[in-house]
């Protein structure tokens, strides 16, 4: 939590950590400013991009996160969700890079699930 309330991410994994955290608990301004401006996900229409987290967040459970490897800037995790009690869990290895002196989420290639 208290890099929701402003500390920075001092590793990728942390920032990772705390991304999935903020999922969990529907803190959309932070998904948002710990997005990388230069990766797919960017989404300059704040207004319209907020409703899609703000959805994604209140229509999903997050149940776990596993860190399963990091690296300099990636990190390799195994998230466990579900939507209306399906399972909806997946792996991604996720890139990140600092903007702003700062870490934040730049993309993600999905792999297989360990």
């Amino acid at each position: 939590m208290p890099l929701l309330k402003g500390a920075a991410a001092p590793s990728p994994e942390a920032l990772m950590r705390s991304r999935f955290t903020a999922y969990s608990v529907g803190a959309v301004q932070y998904i948002i400013d710990t997005t990388h401006p230069d990766g797919p996900h960017w989404n300059s229409n704040e207004p319209s991009w907020r409703k899609e987290i703000e959805l994604f967040c209140s229509v999903t459970q997050f149940e776990k996160l596993e860190v399963i490897e990091t690296n300099k800037d990636q990190v390799f995790f195994h998230a466990t969700l579900s939507r209306e009690g399906k399972d909806c869990s997946f792996a991604e290895r996720s890139t990140f890079a600092h903007h702003a002196n700062r870490w934040c989420y730049l993309s993600g290639e999905p792999e297989p699930i360990p």
